[in-house]
């Protein structure tokens, strides 16, 4: 039977949609998860207990089981195990990344670099050590405003602040330092939380493209609209709608711009999922993940036959040729509801009647009762997500927005201290 290495942190809804692709397909998929190698399969998932940051282990662990059934492809979920993936697909002679690569994809200042070099846009940017002092830097260093200040390693907008100000920079610096501190943080052990990033602003509007590479030929399955403006002061992702509303001559622009990427970073094999503003005629990428899109985000894609984004993946993985594989020709929409305020999850109210919304396909709230809330700069996760489909992206964005409306979440307040980012020094 065709096996497939799957690496990911933890176990979750993407997980699942992994194995059920897997089953239609045929295909054995082994997991490869960070866990303790004492327990003795605590999850009942069969998979391979790794450390991400002990790579000798994980790499001799995961060889060990390919000499006794050899792994025909390699997937990772997630940005944290990339690298790990990439060296192990260079080790058991399988197509992926080039681990330097992968690196200087998950690093959002060693990107920046790369795009420059090659004559992207790239905003001015520059790299402080989170320990320093903030007001020395306004003083020191060529800091213009708006600016955005960002961890180098985290994702989905976590830590991203704007600051239109000396004291709002000031304020976003010791935020960012404070959430780099935390224990959560600091057990990912990547180095990249002892600096963050400070940018310009760039004005705008946001796009996602989701892709995938083939011998380094980028491959665009679709451009997700951000119709929610993300200006700041927080930059929180609620909505994806495609296809996308761009003229096709904005969308080839973003082809070529994340074409561009793909090359300055020397990325060559698997999906992609990018970032882009478009400022007026000119595309920046602002980072692409050599992974699939996080999240349940990845059912707002649906292909010919009802194939899901992960059963296209998997089938890339083993040699499979998907050239000819085309997206379903329909509008689809999908909103990571926010969370509103810091506290505890106590209930969910008005699922059904969201469910009830005309196109609306599904709500699933994953966030758990009693579970503690937090918005973003600090959040890493969401209430949930709304799938809708209809015969236009402006119906099916509607369909999300209204079923979220129908929503009510019972938050209690939360024990509260002073918040680490709020003191100075």
């Amino acid at each position: 039977m065709t096996r497939v290495l799957l690496l990911s942190t933890t176990t979750g809804y993407q997980l699942r949609s992994f194995d059920d692709a897997a089953r239609r397909l045929g295909v054995d998929l082994v997991f490869a998860t960070d866990r303790c190698h004492q327990l003795d399969d605590p999850w009942r998932d069969r998979a391979l207990p790794i450390k991400f940051h002990q790579e000798s282990f994980s790499l001799d662990t995961i060889a060990a089981e390919a000499a006794r059934a050899p792994f025909d492809g390699v997937i990772v979920v997630g940005d944290r195990p990339t690298v790990l993936a990439a060296r192990v697909a260079r080790r058991l002679g399988l197509p992926g990344n080039p681990p330097h690569a992968v690196a200087a994809a998950g690093n959002k200042h060693a990107s920046r670099l790369r795009f420059g070099a090659a004559g992207l846009h790239v905003p001015w940017n520059l790299t402080l050590p989170v320990r320093d002092d903030p007001e020395r830097h306004l003083d020191e260093s060529s800091i213009d405003f708006p600016c955005v200040l960002k961890p180098l390693g985290l994702s989905g907008s976590r830590g991203v602040i704007r600051a239109d100000t000396p004291a709002e920079f000031a304020a976003a610096f010791r935020r960012i330092r404070a959430l780099l501190g935390r224990v959560d943080v600091r057990a990912v052990r990547t180095d990249d939380e002892n600096e963050l990033l400070v940018e310009g602003f760039i004005p705008g509007r946001e796009v996602a493209v989701e892709g995938i590479l083939t011998d380094g030929r980028l491959r665009i399955f679709t451009i997700f609209d951000k119709p929610d403006p993300l200006d700041g002061p927080f930059f929180e992702e609620t909505i994806y709608v495609t296809p996308s509303s761009l003229t096709d001559a904005s969308q080839a622009q973003i082809f070529d711009a994340v074409q561009a990427g793909v090359d300055a970073l020397d990325l060559s094999h698997g999906p992609i999922h990018a970032e882009c503003r478009i400022n007026g005629d000119r595309v920046f990428v602002l980072e692409i993940a050599p992974r699939p899109i996080g999240g349940l985000c990845s059912r707002a894609l649906r292909f010919e036959g009802g194939a899901s984004l992960e059963e296209i993946v998997v089938r890339h993985a083993i040699g499979e040729d998907i050239s000819r594989i085309e997206r379903e020709a329909v509008a689809s929409a999908v909103m990571m509801i926010p969370i509103p305020r810091r506290g505890i999850l106590k209930r969910t109210e008005g699922e059904a009647l969201a469910r009830e919304v005309p196109s609306v396909e599904d709500v699933v709230i994953t966030a758990k009762p009693d579970q503690l809330l937090e918005p973003l700069p600090e959040a890493g996760s969401y209430l949930g997500f709304i799938f809708a489909r209809a015969l236009t992206s402006s119906a099916a964005e509607a369909a999300v927005r209204e079923a979220h409306r129908r929503l009510s979440f019972a938050i209690d307040p939360a024990i509260d201290i002073v918040p680490a980012w709020a003191l100075r020094g």
